[in-house]
């Protein structure tokens, strides 16, 4: 990979990660300070608090991939090391999901006369799911390459020991 894309993603990635830090902030800021413009029409400290434990969960996948992102610009990617992060990525985005279903609960009450919203919703989050299940594949193919990559490195010993 080459550097200046690792060093774009990398400060895409920080970004990201410093305005989820900062939304965190204003919700904890919201939520402490008694200054909440709740007037009871939906329940803001619920959303705030799924909010904030969303967000960390995206945090969680940031960091992942940044470690991942290093990982392949030291080309140690295809090793049992990568498993933890990429399953880290995975439970982020279940996390993710979970959030954004309790979420759509704390929402339906609001939408008897339009249950369509609900059902919207409700299928964000198992698209969501989908998603996580996409990545789960692709950690299925980085086991295998890890399993051939380790298997060549024992032919390449043993043929090595023939010469």
């Amino acid at each position: 990979m080459a550097r200046w894309v690792v060093n774009a993603l990398r400060a895409v990635l920080a970004v990201m990660f410093l305005g989820t830090v900062g939304m965190q902030v204003g919700m904890l800021w919201l939520l402490i300070s008694g200054n909440d413009p709740e007037d009871g029409t939906l329940p803001l400290t619920a959303f705030r608090i799924c909010a904030i434990v969303g967000l960390l969960a995206v945090q969680v996948a940031l960091v992942c991939v940044w470690r991942l992102v290093s990982m392949v610009r030291r080309g140690t990617v295809f090793s049992p090391a990568a498993f933890r992060f990429v399953d880290g990525v995975i439970g982020a985005v279940v996390a993710v999901a979970i959030v954004w279903f309790v979420v759509t609960a704390i929402n339906a009450p609001g939408q008897r006369e339009d249950p369509g919203v609900t059902l919207i919703m409700a299928g964000i989050g198992v698209a969501v799911l989908g998603v996580a299940l996409v990545i789960y594949v692709l950690r299925l193919l980085l086991a295998q390459a890890v399993a051939r990559d380790a298997e060549a490195s024992r032919m390449q010993a043993e043929l090595d020991e023939v010469i």
